[in-house]
């Protein structure tokens, strides 16, 4: 059989070093390239054509691996690319995932992990490792309670006169109390009375409850997409 073809991408010499080290001490595998940008790793890929990529997601840019995956997809989409990284948030996991990658593990895995990994890949077999499948539930947990909360949430909302709908925008973006009266130039104490207001209708005791509640829901964001 011919060995596993391999692009390494990351833009820190030191892991990119590692990684090479790894794969030249494997007999079934084979490094074609090694790049240091998203976009140079879509230019290499084109080119080469690799079994498999390992792909660093921050590098010229925040989400920089991201969006190479998803351009190197639609170009050689029998590549398989595995994100190797340091990231553990939840909106960047799925991000990946929706580029169509097969794998995501970090950085700090050993040898034979990320060995593993690279040959599961190859062979259309990756697993959905334990940290992934957490965050799966947790985000189907999410979605379960948003779709529980959000009917009685809107309805509540349409309640709010337009002041107190627009201090509740103000409150969810982070403003505080005197920043909001210094914007629509009142006294604080009737920002403090409109809060009041606020919260009553939604039969809250403190502002941080409401604001959690309506940014996981994604509220505002709704409303900015239809208006």
């Amino acid at each position: 059989m011919e060995p596993i073809s391999i692009l390494i991408v990351d833009d820190m010499e030191a892991h990119r070093r590692r990684l090479e080290r790894m794969i030249k001490g494997e007999r079934n595998l084979t490094l074609v390239s090694s790049a240091n940008s998203g976009k140079e790793a879509v230019q290499l890929a084109s080119t080469h054509k690799p079994d498999v990529i390992l792909m660093d997601i921050e590098m010229e840019e925040q989400l920089a691996g991201i969006n190479a995956a998803a351009a190197i997809h639609e170009k050689v989409p029998d590549t398989k690319i595995i994100m190797l990284t340091v990231h553990q948030d939840s909106n960047i996991v799925f991000a990946a995932f929706q580029t169509a990658i097969v794998d995501y593990v970090i950085k700090s895995s050993s040898k034979e992990e990320i060995i593993e990994a690279i040959n599961a890949a190859a062979n259309n077999c990756s697993p959905i490792r334990p940290v992934i499948a957490e965050k799966i539930r947790q985000e189907f947990a999410r979605i379960k309670k948003a779709e529980y909360q959000f009917p009685h949430i809107f309805k509540i909302m349409t309640t709010l006169t337009p002041t107190e709908f627009e201090i509740l925008r103000s409150l969810c973006t982070g403003k505080k109390r005197k920043e909001i009266a210094k914007e629509r130039v009142v006294e604080l104490e009737t920002i403090k009375k409109q809060i009041s207001s606020i919260l009553k209708k939604f039969d809250k005791r403190s502002t941080k409850e409401v604001i959690k509640t309506i940014n996981e829901l994604g509220i505002f964001e709704m409303i900015n997409k239809i208006s």
